[in-house]
């Protein structure tokens, strides 16, 4: 999660720089470390050295997790000073490669908006929605902000209502709808020499960031631990008294599917899996000065990877990928 803190209230250039070294520590979790240490930078006022973090990730791009999410982000901060050409051509090689994760696309799209740039905004955001959203297909929650923008920015418009509006109106939950949110009015009233409608909108501020922190407290899922194949094997060539823990692979995935079933079942809601790799364990568990023979680590390597956002929601969506790493959809593979 990218820090919103005021820098008043944290020294955000070092925390970036704790970030930093934590990255060269964990070079598996660099990505999201140093995504989270140039967020600071920015915060901070020290957008050139947010850049030169943004550069240093795509350097190596070949192993990067969403390097189509960084470029956006560099885009965004590039254009908060004064390199506006260069955000502009970023975002536009952004849009041709026509990413499929929806994060790039709200990041650009709202960087414009931020420019007064409305109708590039909407087109943008409206591109995204076809892209990712096709006839019948239903949004999963990492699509809802790119509705909830394209709403946003067609209201700035005036433009009227369409069906991706409506479907927007229908996923927000908060007791402030979202034409009175996005209602342009509100946005001049904060300009306002009047006391009285100045508390109100500060009123209606607190109650929508109310609910976006409730939101954004849910906790993380219940994650289960899986290892592949590889990975296992690994594992318990280096460590042979976790074969207790894990007889065989095919055991070991029938396990989770068998477990998050069950938690299912029970009520637990906002179940998750978490890919294990053997030196992220390792580091790990030299991390809290313990041995990577301690089965006991292995649910709090499971709750720290999940912790990290690397959890992956379970049950998959229909249609997808199972969770194991096959390429058979879930329902012909453990979901049968």
């Amino acid at each position: 999660m990218r820090p919103d803190t005021p820098a008043e209230n944290v020294d955000h250039t070092a925390e970036a720089a704790r970030l930093e070294r934590t990255a060269g520590l964990y070079p598996e979790d660099a990505e999201a470390l140093l995504l989270t240490a140039a967020a600071h930078l920015e915060l901070s006022g020290d957008r050139p050295a947010a850049t030169t973090l943004y550069d240093r990730l795509l350097s190596s791009s070949d192993g990067l997790e969403n390097p189509a999410l960084i470029r956006a982000l560099k885009a965004s901060n590039l254009w908060e000073y004064g390199h506006e050409a260069e955000a502009r051509a970023i975002i536009e090689g952004i849009r041709l490669t026509a990413p499929r994760d929806p994060a790039p696309w709200v990041i650009i799209a709202e960087s414009l908006e931020s420019h007064d740039e409305l109708e590039a905004a909407s087109e943008t955001f409206t591109e995204a929605a076809t892209l990712l959203l096709p006839e019948g297909t239903d949004p999963t929650p990492s699509t809802h902000p790119l509705l909830y923008g394209r709403h946003r920015v067609r209201r700035m418009l005036g433009l009227a209502h369409d069906d991706w509006d409506t479907l927007a109106d229908t996923l927000h939950t908060s007791p402030v709808s979202l034409d009175e949110l996005h209602d342009p009015k509100r946005v001049w009233s904060l300009g306002s020499d009047n006391p009285a409608e100045l508390l109100a909108e500060i009123t209606r501020l607190q109650a929508e960031l109310g609910a976006y922190r409730e939101a954004l407290s849910r906790p993380f899922p219940v994650a289960v631990l899986h290892w592949p194949a590889g990975e296992l094997t690994e594992l318990l060539s280096a460590y042979p008294t976790l074969t207790t823990e894990y007889p065989s692979h095919e055991t070991h995935l029938a396990t989770i599917e068998s477990s998050l079933r069950e938690l299912s079942s029970s009520g637990t809601a906002n179940l998750g899996i978490v890919t294990g790799t053997v030196p992220s364990y390792e580091a790990f568990a030299a991390s809290e000065g313990s041995s990577p023979t301690d089965a006991t680590l292995l649910p709090q390597y499971a709750t720290t990877l999940a912790a990290r956002g690397r959890a992956v929601a379970w049950p998959p969506q229909r249609g997808a990928e199972c969770w194991c790493g096959t390429p058979q959809t879930y329902e012909a593979c453990h979901g049968a």
